[in-house]
């Protein structure tokens, strides 16, 4: 079939380009910047960095920031681990040197100043912007030397940008230190001769929150550092800045930045961090510093003085350092306020803060940045009328999910003030609190701040990163996406990770280990390792289970594999940034399918239920070992406790106190000659027989027909049966086709525990339109039992003459990405977002913030199917699980088959907690809608978008065949357009 051609053709091509880049020549490797430095000496190329035995010098304004001096010197730090030379450093005249490196902020650096207004420099988009740089190489800077490579900013956290993008582009990763990703060394360095960088950033602040960060990060940090203090925060502080990150709310359950350590503010001053505290800590105070110096309740109406002065306090502190001041008010220990709060007293508490800011701060309050944190039941104060000036920052939130609940209106986005996005890749609460493992697929962070984009929520972006650690990924996604979307659209969301893997391991690999964070993150997104149950995924119906287990074991195994194959020093790295979390993932699954299937095999008597028991207890002990290793194997010991979060046995939203492994079963196996049970057990009941797709199995009262899923032309998949031992003693078996083109992978054999027989066709010899054929098994004694085997061939559609997706076991299932035809009015778009969602891909559309369409405007994706029989039809709609982010009654889509009126289907209209919880669980929503068709053949399912914001993942044509399963089935078979 040309889908199964086309795959083989894509993994020939991937393992192909693989081949190609590990014989290519080593490049240096950024993220969002384009390139920039060469890692070779070709004579009068450019500004020689380091070649021939010697690197340039550093050159730095000696009145420049402290912020820009410290990067600098991080700067000669890695040319040296780069090169084994260290650049010498100079504030005065550099004498002869040949090549120089310049870095100096405008206004802050003479020579910069100078070589500008020479000509030399081009600055002219710098004046005046925010946080922008400019790296240029320049000939004849000044007497005596040659080149020089420039970097200049127009403020302090532009040359500090500049000057870290420039060791991101020698070799040097933002996670040197907090992943030990290994220094990359080369001999030369070269910027190649005119070259001129220019950047700024699209959102102005881009941040992160460390939260819920006991018991992993709280107890690291303290073992490392003595706790949340100013050597913890200037590690911290330099890998943000590396990653263009200028924002932070710093940890907070347990701790206070501002009063554990005096000295982290002037630390966070001096780097460029411009600090603030989360959306449930006002005024710059944390929750710890009212439980250690507040008097009386956390309550405005009833305390409002004692609250006020230590606000006030908070404002003191801070002084003159750089902040954003979270206002307005939430209850004691981010819960929601007392029952009696109301709309006028909040707003009367942001009054009296900003005539706090007036006169602590000696400034009007237009001229000090704050935000709104609307987080939660403070978005229903925003609904129902409550307002803060419009210099505010209206920062509205997702639903803790990863889903975005408000975005602002047309109006809304003409605020002074503007708006942003609270985010998260962890949260605790309900359904179920998800801190673990990464979780969060780089499509879906993509998808949902390109609507905060488009819809103008781009003055500040700030993420829950919740320990940092197991979040490396997303994390650098949301801050490199924040500094400029342009750079990634959707269409090159698969080379993001593919540049982050030849940043991190090398070009040879990239392509393999891009491959494997796609995969892992797609597998855990479709519902978090916390939330999967025994059952989660459908143990019988479509091999659910066993495919999602031996997908993420095939996953485990080429991680294994890749890692095995880096060098030495890249392996810690790897296991930390790739391995721990695919092996931790593949356990956690086949532990809990494994428990699920000892519960199935206990039911149907197997042997092997004690087996299966004990192979739960294994992988029980095997992510204990696996811990370990992140925690005591790698790195020196150096990232003890970071593992630590307990994430099996939860019963409850809240995290267990201690990892339970799931409840087994276990079957007590009559020895030979032994009764068990009232009437003992005959020899002829030793043997029993499951089929595919089917929980029960034979014997069993009553008796129920076997009959296996059928076996289509189409598909050409085999099925199987399974003969299993429901005693200690082994018996023989044989099995018999009734027609000599069935194929069987055994036609009897003696079964200890059990077999499984693969039953498949010859279909050049099957006549055409059979439909119908049997299996005898007989086993011990007087065992005998018959299964039907369906056979599908028909007449009048072959693989041949098919187009479009094609019904199997009654159903026709369908990705989004494989339409026949797409149709759109002008001005919009259909956009496919590779790797979203729980299967393939997302089909949405665009501009995402464009108003909303009828049906006769005719934007619809058109699937072409073939049904082998009439009548009514359910048909699925799986999408994302958008939330209604505009006001209204919620968005639409709607469905209808060949030239049917449309059905709309409001996918908001049930605004329930309960359905909000299937949705952020299941990471899909799914909607059904009922259709008649006519006639046996070739119809068109058509799905037309409304409103803007859904992503439709796939779509599925129940004809009475579908069974309950988790995902839902595979893909139909699906023949493209000739």
């Amino acid at each position: 079939m040309k889908h199964k051609l086309n795959r083989r053709v894509a993994s020939a091509l991937a393992l192909a380009i693989a081949a190609v880049l590990g014989t290519a020549p080593p490049q240096a490797q950024a993220l969002g910047i384009k390139h920039f430095v060469d890692l070779d000496e070709k004579a009068g190329a450019g500004v020689v960095l380091a070649g021939s035995g010697r690197v340039a010098p550093i050159l730095v304004g000696k009145d420049d920031f402290p912020g820009v001096v410290r990067a600098a010197r991080d700067l000669q730090r890695d040319i040296g681990s780069v090169t084994g030379k260290t650049p010498q450093w100079i504030e005065g005249d550099p004498g002869t040197a040949r090549d120089v490196i310049i870095i100096g902020t405008l206004g802050k650096n003479p020579l910069i100043d100078r070589l500008a207004q020479q000509g030399k420099l081009d600055v002219r988009e710098l004046a005046g912007q925010w946080e922008g740089f400019v790296i240029q190489a320049v000939d004849n800077p000044m007497p005596g030397v040659q080149r020089a490579l420039v970097v200049v900013g127009s403020d302090k956290r532009g040359t500090i940008f500049g000057t870290y993008a420039v060791s991101e582009q020698i070799g040097v990763s933002p996670w040197y230190w907090w992943a030990d990703v290994p220094v990359a060394h080369h001999k030369a360095l070269t910027v190649p001769a005119g070259t001129r960088i220019g950047e700024k950033p699209a959102v102005q602040y881009r941040g992160i929150f460390l939260n819920d960060e006991a018991p992993a990060l709280s107890n690291w940090a303290k073992e490392r550092f003595g706790g949340f203090n100013h050597k913890f925060y200037e590690k911290l502080f330099e890998l943000m800045l590396r990653m263009r990150a200028n924002y932070l709310w710093p940890a907070m359950w347990n701790s206070s930045f501002f009063d554990d350590d005096k000295e982290n503010w002037p630390l966070a001053d001096r780097m460029g961090i411009v600090m603030g505290t989360s959306h449930h800590e006002p005024m710059m105070r944390a929750q710890k510093e009212w439980h250690r110096y507040g008097k009386g309740p956390w309550d405005y109406h009833r305390n409002g003085e004692v609250l006020r002065e230590f606000w006030a306090q908070g404002l003191r502190n801070a002084g003159n350092y750089d902040k954003v001041i979270t206002m307005a008010m939430r209850g004691d220990g981010d819960e929601p306020m007392s029952q009696d709060a109301n709309v006028e007293l909040l707003q009367n508490i942001v009054r009296d803060q900003r005539a706090i800011i007036r006169k602590e701060l000696g400034k009007p309050p237009e001229q000090v940045p704050q935000l709104w944190a609307l987080y939660k039941e403070v978005q229903d104060y925003y609904e129902k009328g409550m307002r803060v000036p419009d210099d505010m920052l209206l920062l509205w939130c997702d639903d803790n999910w990863g889903n975005i609940r408000r975005l602002p209106t047309s109006e809304e986005r003409k605020r002074s003030g503007g708006a942003g996005i609270y985010y998260h890749f962890d949260y605790v609460g309900v359904p179920r609190s998800y801190k673990w493992l990464n979780v969060t697929q780089i499509p879906k962070v993509w998808e949902q701040m390109n609507l905060a984009n488009e819809y103008g929520a781009n003055r500040l972006w700030i993420v829950n990163v919740g320990d940092l650690k197991p979040m490396e990924i997303p994390t650098e996604f949301f801050l490199a996406y924040g500094w400029n979307p342009r750079a990634w659209p959707a269409e090159r969301l698969p080379e993001f990770l593919r540049e982050w893997a030849a940043r991190e391991f090398g070009a040879a690999h990239a392509n393999e280990i891009a491959s494997i964070v796609e995969r892992y993150t797609r597998y855990n997104a479709r519902r978090h390792p916390e939330q999967i149950d025994p059952d989660t995924y459908s143990l019988t119906a479509y091999d659910e289970a066993e495919r999602v287990v031996a997908d993420y074991n095939q996953l485990a195994d080429e991680a294994k594999r890749v890692g095995q194959s880096l060098p030495k020093t890249m392996r810690d790295a790897y296991f930390q940034l790739v391995e721990y979390p695919v092996l931790a993932s593949a356990n956690a699954v086949d532990m809990l399918v494994s428990a699920g299937r000892n519960r199935l095999y206990a039911r149907q008597g197997r042997v092997t239920t004690n087996d299966m028991a004990a192979r739960v207890r294994r992988l029980f002990q095997r992510d204990a070992d696996l811990v370990k290793q992140y925690q005591q194997g790698i790195s020196g010991g150096k990232w003890n406790h970071m593992m630590s979060q307990t994430h099996f046995g939860y019963t409850t939203w809240d995290q267990p106190y201690r990892d339970v492994m799931p409840a087994v079963s276990e079957l007590r196996v009559p020895e030979p000659g032994q009764l068990a049970a009232p009437n003992g057990i005959h020899r002829s009941d030793h043997m029993g027989v499951a089929i595919q797709g089917e929980p029960t199995a034979w014997p069993v009262f009553p008796p129920k027909p076997l009959v296996l899923p059928a076996l289509s032309v189409f598909e050409k998949q085999p099925r199987y049966v399974e003969v299993f031992n429901r005693s200690s003693a082994p018996f023989d078996y044989t099995i018999t086709a009734s027609h000599p083109w069935l194929r069987l992978s055994h036609t009897g054999g003696r079964v200890a525990k059990d077999q499984r027989i693969m039953v498949d066709v010859d279909w050049n010899a099957v006549p055409t339109g059979t439909t119908q054929a049997t299996l005898t098994i007989k086993g011990p004694d007087t065992a005998e039992v018959l299964v039907r085997v369906p056979v599908h061939k028909p007449a009048d559609l072959t693989p041949a003459s098919a187009q479009g997706h094609v019904e199997s076991q009654g159903v026709v299932a369908i990705e989004a990405e494989h339409y026949t035809a797409s149709y759109a009015p002008p001005g919009r778009q259909w956009l496919k977002i590779p790797g979203y969602g729980r299967t393939l891909s997302g089909m949405t559309t665009t501009p995402a913030a464009a108003p909303a369409l009828a049906v006769k405007d005719g934007m619809h994706l058109d699937y072409t199917v073939n049904v082998f029989s009439a009548g009514d039809v359910k048909l699925h709609a799986v999408l994302g699980p958008t939330l209604k982010f505009q006001p209204g009654s919620g968005f639409r889509y709607a469905v209808s088959i060949d030239d049917e009126a449309p059905q709309e289907v409001n996918v908001h209209a049930d605004q329930s907690e309960g359905f909000w919880s299937r949705a952020v669980s299941n990471n899909a929503v799914d909607f059904v809608t009922t259709h008649r068709i006519t006639s046996p053949g070739r119809h068109t399912v058509k799905f037309w978008a409304l409103d803007p914001g859904l992503v439709l993942q796939r779509l599925v044509l129940d004809a009475g065949g579908m069974r309950q399963s988790y995902l839902g089935p595979q893909e139909s078979p699906y023949y493209p357009g000739k």
